[in-house]
C-alpha cells in the first residue's frame, strides 16, 4: 500500500506544502493545518481531498468532542466545522475553541444551510470568522481559505512586530535601569557637594538646603572661607535640567571650592577674598569660553566680614537676596542683574550692606519663589517674605527644613517641579 492509500485509510489526507506557507521570512515551516469537523464522513472526505489538492495538511473529526481533543493536542490553523452535529453544535464548539490558549490565531469557518440573519448573528457571536453554505462551492471555499490565510499572515506579522517591540522595550528598560542607577550615584555625588548642612565659622552660622527635582539638578549652594576674617556664601542655578546642567554645576563647584582654595577663583593669590562683582565677571568669562553658550546660570554671592558684619554681595539674575533682621523685618537687596554666561562684557553691580548681631542673610533659588500651588499660583517674592516673617524665631538648619516642608505642603505633590535650594548666613554676636 502506498503512502497516499495509507493516509486515506487512516483518515488523514496527503500533506503538500501550502503555496503561501513560506512567503514571510521566519514564518512557521510547513503547510497550513486544517481541521474538518462534520458528522458526515462523506462530507469530510470531499472537503479533505479538495483541501489536500490545494496544499493544506488536513485532519478530520466526526464530532465536536473529538475536534476539541485534537485542538488541545495540536491547535489547527483553520477549522471548517458543520453547524448541526449530534451532541455539541458548531457554534458551541466555536466558543470552546475561542477559549483555548494558543500562540497563533485560529480561523473558524462554519458550514451551514441556514441563511437567516438571526442564525448568522448567532454564529458570529460564537466567534466564527466566516460561513459557507451547503453544498460547498469549491470556488467559494477557496476564497474563504484565502481570507483565512490573509488573517494568519497579518496575525503573524503583528505578533512578530509585537515581539520586536517587546524586545526593544526590554532593552530600553535595561538601558534605563543602568542610566537610573548611574543617576542615583550622581545624585549622591551632587548631594556630597553640600557636605555640611550646618556649620559654624566664628560668629557666623551657615545652613544649607538642596532638593533636586529629578535625580540630578542644576542648583548649588555652598560657602568657603575668604581669608582670616571673612566667609563667603553663594547660591547658583544653572539653566535647564538634567545631566548636562548637573555636570556644569559640578564644574562650578570646583571654581568656588572650599576644600581646594588654590582652585577657588573667588580668592586672590594671597588667599584674600576678591570682590563679589569681580568674581561674577570672571565666571562670566569662563562660562562663555568653556561652556560654548550651551548653559548660563544665575548667581547670588556674598562675603561677610566676621569682625564687623560688613556685607558685600552680587546678584546676577538670581532671586533677590534677603536680610532678615533680628526683630523679623525683611530687607530685599539688589536690582536683578544679568545672568552669568549669557552675554559678553556683562556688568555686575556690587551691593554693600551690614549684618548686625542676630541678623541673617538668605539666598534662595527660583525653585522657592516660583513654587506653585495646585491652582498654578506662584509663591513669589512677597509670599516668600511672608513665610520668612512667620519663621523669624526659627534658627539655622531648622529654618531651611521648615521652608522645604512648607513648599512641599504648598504643591500638594510628592516632588518639586524645580530644584529647591537655599543658604542662610546668620551673624551671631562676635566673641
Amino acid at each position: 500500500m502506498d503512502q497516499a492509500k495509507r493516509d486515506s485509510a487512516a483518515g488523514q489526507c496527503p500533506v503538500a506544502p501550502h503555496p503561501a506557507s513560506g512567503s514571510l521570512s521566519g514564518e512557521r515551516a510547513g503547510a497550513r493545518r486544517v481541521l474538518v469537523v462534520d458528522d458526515s464522513k462523506m462530507q469530510r472526505r470531499i472537503l479533505a481531498v479538495t483541501l489536500a489538492k490545494w496544499g493544506y495538511s488536513v485532519e478530520e473529526a466526526g464530532s465536536a468532542d473529538q475536534a476539541i481533543d485534537i485542538c488541545r493536542r495540536a491547535p489547527p490553523d483553520i477549522v471548517i466545522s458543520d453547524w448541526m452535529m449530534p451532541g455539541m453544535s458548531g457554534p458551541d464548539f466555536c466558543k470552546i475553541f475561542r477559549g483555548m490558549a494558543r500562540d497563533t490565531y485560529g480561523y473558524f469557518i462554519l458550514l451551514t444551510s441556514k441563511a437567516d440573519k438571526v442564525d448568522v448573528a448567532e454564529g458570529l457571536i460564537s466567534g466564527a470568522d466566516d460561513f459557507l453554505t451547503k453544498p460547498v462551492n469549491s470556488g467559494e471555499l477557496r476564497a474563504r481559505l484565502t481570507a483565512g490565510d490573509r488573517v494568519h499572515r497579518m496575525h503573524w506579522e503583528l505578533t512578530r512586530k509585537n515581539r520586536l517591540i517587546a524586545d526593544t522595550l526590554h532593552e530600553l528598560q535595561q538601558l534605563y535601569d543602568s542610566i537610573d542607577s548611574d543617576l542615583i550615584e550622581a545624585k549622591k555625588l551632587q548631594q556630597s557637594l553640600v557636605r555640611e548642612r550646618e556649620v559654624r565659622i566664628g560668629p557666623a552660622r551657615i545652613s544649607q538646603l538642596l532638593r533636586t527635582a529629578g535625580r540630578v539638578g542644576g542648583d548649588l549652594v555652598g560657602f568657603y572661607p575668604a581669608g582670616p576674617d571673612r566667609v563667603a556664601v553663594f547660591s547658583l542655578d544653572v539653566s535647564g535640567h538634567g545631566i548636562s546642567s548637573a555636570l556644569m554645576t559640578a564644574r562650578l563647584a570646583g571654581f568656588l571650592s572650599s576644600s581646594v582654595p588654590q582652585q577657588n577663583i573667588g580668592l586672590g593669590p594671597d588667599g584674600t577674598a576678591l570682590r563679589p562683582d569681580r568674581i561674577a565677571a570672571r565666571l562670566n568669562e569662563i562660562a562663555l569660553r568653556e561652556f560654548d553658550g550651551g548653559h548660563y546660570f544665575t548667581l547670588a554671592l556674598a562675603d561677610l566680614d566676621l569682625r564687623d558684619g560688613h556685607l558685600r554681595l552680587v546678584q546676577a539674575g538670581h532671586p533677590h537676596p534677603l536680610i532678615q533682621r533680628a526683630e523679623g523685618r525683611i530687607d530685599m537687596l539688589g536690582q536683578g542683574g544679568f545672568p552669568v554666561g549669557l552675554i559678553d562684557d556683562a556688568g555686575f553691580e556690587m551691593i554693600e550692606a551690614r549684618l548686625n548681631p542676630g541678623d541673617r542673610l538668605i539666598l534662595a533659588s527660583d525653585g522657592v519663589t516660583e513654587c506653585a500651588d495646585p491652582q498654578g499660583t506662584l509663591l513669589g517674592d512677597e509670599g516668600f517674605i511672608r513665610m520668612l516673617e512667620t519663621l523669624a524665631e526659627v534658627p539655622g538648619r531648622r529654618l531651611l527644613e521648615t521652608i522645604a516642608w512648607k513648599l512641599a505642603d504648598r504643591t500638594a505633590e510628592d516632588r518639586f517641579e524645580d530644584d529647591v535650594s537655599a543658604i542662610s548666613l546668620e551673624y551671631l554676636r562676635p566673641g
